[in-house]
This record gives structure tokens, sequence and C-alpha cells, in this order.
């Protein structure tokens, strides 16, 4: 995907965050991977008056074109860190968000957790938003996962394309209310670590 075409897209997920109430008003962010660095969306621009020419741009060396969002520094250490991403979306879906406040991951109570890559979805730690400290503890509780929460904050999304990161987003929200819902009703039953191994390999062929 060209550059302007990769801006182009990120506005429209970041519109379709909006619609699909994954944010609310300017919250959140979207980034895709460029050989430089990454694009990403602007700060302080709603989403109805966002154009593909306010999407910034943010060098490997922080060196930034436009007006990045105030939390491009953990967008660009996950793109230095983890070669294998190549968009990231970043929410405050309402759900997820109310577990964070919790500090509480999400359980494998649904075998769908491994979507995430992993046995759960962490809950990363607060720190400051836009800050190094943010960045070192989202870096630190995704490891090789594609999404955690972040406590007090809301939830990053990674993937290997654009639509991949947005799936996931709206899947960790899904996962999020299922698990609110269960524990308004009861103790959820968590799935154990062998199933959820087999889960795990058998999601390593999954979509394609």
């Amino acid at each position: 995907m060209v550059h302007e075409e990769m801006r182009a897209a990120l506005v429209e997920a970041y519109r379709a965050l909006l619609r699909e109430g994954l944010i609310v008003g300017r919250a959140g962010n979207v980034s895709a991977r460029i050989d430089t660095g990454c694009l990403i969306t602007p700060t302080a621009v709603p989403p109805e008056q966002m154009q593909p020419s306010d999407i910034a741009t943010v060098a490997f060396s922080g060196e930034a074109t436009g007006k990045p969002s105030s939390e491009w520094r953990f967008h660009r250490d996950i793109f230095a860190a983890r070669p294998d991403i190549h968009a990231i979306v970043h929410t405050h879906s309402p759900n997820a968000t109310a577990l964070a406040t919790l500090r509480m991951p999400i359980p494998a109570a649904h075998y769908m957790v491994a979507m995430a890559g992993g046995h759960e979805i962490p809950c990363a730690p607060y720190a400051t938003f836009g800050t190094a400290a943010l960045s070192e503890a989202i870096l630190a509780t995704l490891g090789g996962r594609n999404a955690c929460l972040l406590a007090n904050h809301g939830v990053v999304a990674v993937g290997a394309t654009l639509d991949k990161a947005m799936d996931l987003a709206r899947e960790v929200e899904l996962l999020a209310q299922i698990h609110r819902m269960a524990l308004a009703a009861g103790t959820p039953v968590v799935l154990d670590r062998e199933e959820m191994d087999r889960v795990l390999e058998a999601f390593k062929g999954y979509g394609r």
C-alpha cells in the first residue's frame, strides 16, 4: 500500500472506531508502519474533519512531520521492537477500559482470547499517557502477544495488517463485555492451560 492509500485507510479506520463506539470524541489513535517509522493519526482533530493530509509521520528517531497523536511514542516503540507488526490500534473502548480501571486482565473464560496470542489478555501497569514509562509498560506486557489492556486507560491491539489490528480491537472489546456480564452473573470458568495451548496451536492457521 502506497503512503497516500495508507493515510486514507488510517482516516477510515479511525472513523470506524468512532462509528462502532470503540472511541468517543478524539480519544484513541491508529498507526501503520512505513520504512522510516510510522504514519499515525493526528492530535486534536475530530474524526469527521480528519483528512489523509492530516496524518502525521513519526520517524524511528522520534522526528515528526505534522502533529502526531500524543501517544506516538508507544506506537514508534512497538514498531521498533516488533518487526512482525505493521499496524496498531489504541482505543478507550468502554468494556475493556472498565476492566482496565480494575487492573483486571481478560482471562481465558472464552477461547477467543487466543486471538490475542496468549492464555489471557493482560493488563499493563499504569503510567501517564504519552510517556516513555507507558511505552515500556506496554512493551513488557505485550511480549509476543498482540493485545493488552492499559491500567486506568484503555486498550492496545496490534497486527500484521490494519484490518487484523482493527478486528482484534473489536474482539478485545467483545471479550471484555462477555467477561463483565459473566462476572455480574457469577464466577466465570477459565479454560486450563492445556486447552488454551490446543487453541493457540489451532489458531496458527486461523483465517488463512
